[in-house]
């Protein structure tokens, strides 16, 4: 495998733009492909972001010789269809998060790339980033004691021309798989897997969640809250509170512009834990993991791995299940 990493995009979305701008940040990767279902959509998306190859078809891009790694960037519902076909082809893949619409779609993705011998991983860009790493270090070594719950909300109101894949049952829509899964992701990362699951949400015109509100309980005493939203604008914000004192990740705790602020003990002062931003949107750092796994020649990640992908996909199809939530791709599980 030569030392730098060529990647590939499937899909030219938005967020295939911010990946493309921050794969520019990373020494021994370059973007030499990308691929969507309209040549007019390639062009434009390389105006921007340049690449020797321009595909109008997914087929040619898994069939690129020169490619070494394919990020797929598309809607929810084509996660499973388009990493499949990366995978046949023997195409490493780097999968946008969520990694499938259910857990049984994500179980048959990683069978695949685990009897094909290919590398693949979820790009959940939040576990690789520099203040949750920090965050789980101070909580590991017990800087606030024992934790006894998370907070965590994330909402927005979605603003005019909306977006079909927001409130469309077929594309997997709603605030769980959108931006929920970040309040379940940290819940999981700080308590584990909870022992009980309470669930409950507000459905659209469309009949998926517009607002979801999710209790995790634990038999230590523990308990997680957590609240997504599409019908208002909401702090987005994470609370993490232990014996001797808080941790709050504040505005977009999902994101590496947010902040650590630790309040210790009951003391109502607060001190900001400093952590080393770069600049782009902060996919450079997944990026640089995906790319060091296909340089070694790994088939799974040591950080984000299968068994973190199932944990996370497995309970929010037990969410769904408790609040009523489905999409498309269930009838045919």
């Amino acid at each position: 495998m030569p030392t730098n990493i060529r990647w590939g995009i499937l899909g030219a979305g938005k967020i295939a733009r911010k990946f493309a701008a921050d794969l520019r940040l990373v020494k021994d990767a370059e973007l030499v492909a990308i691929a969507s279902r309209s040549i007019d959509n390639a062009r434009a998306f390389a105006k921007d972001y340049p690449a020797r190859h321009l595909h109008d078809s997914y087929e040619a891009l898994v069939t690129n010789d020169e490619v070494d790694i394919i990020y797929v960037a598309t809607t929810h519902n084509f996660h499973k269809e388009h990493t499949i076909l990366c995978l046949q082809h023997g195409k490493p893949v780097l999968c946008e998060k969520p990694f499938a619409i259910n857990a049984a779609e994500a179980a048959e993705m990683i069978a695949l790339a685990k009897e094909k011998q290919v590398f693949l991983m979820e790009a959940l860009w939040t576990k690789f980033l520099p203040h949750f790493i920090k965050v789980k270090e101070m909580v590991s070594a017990g800087k606030i004691g024992e934790i006894k719950s998370v907070l965590a909300r994330f909402g927005f109101k979605p603003t005019e021309p909306i977006a079909p894949r927001i409130f469309d049952p077929v594309l997997a829509g709603g605030t769980l798989l959108d931006i929920g899964i970040y309040n379940v992701f940290m819940a999981l990362s700080i308590l584990g897997k909870p022992d009980n699951i309470d669930a409950v949400m507000n459905p659209a015109l469309t009949g998926i969640d517009e607002q979801c509100a999710i209790t995790f309980r634990y038999n230590s005493g523990a308990m997680a809250q957590l609240f997504s939203s599409f019908a208002s604008n909401i702090a987005t914000e994470c609370d993490i509170h232990g014996t001797n004192g808080r941790f709050k990740l504040a505005h977009r705790f999902y994101a590496p512009d947010t902040t650590i602020e630790h309040y210790p003990g009951w003391i109502d002062s607060k001190e900001i834990i400093p952590v080393e931003k770069e600049a782009g949107w902060g996919y450079q750092y997944e990026i640089r993991h995906a790319s060091e796994c296909i340089r070694k020649g790994l088939k799974e990640s040591n950080v984000m791995t299968f068994a973190d992908t199932m944990q996370l996909m497995e309970t929010l199809d037990e969410i769904r299940a408790k609040a009523g939530i489905v999409y498309d791709a269930d009838k045919s599980v």
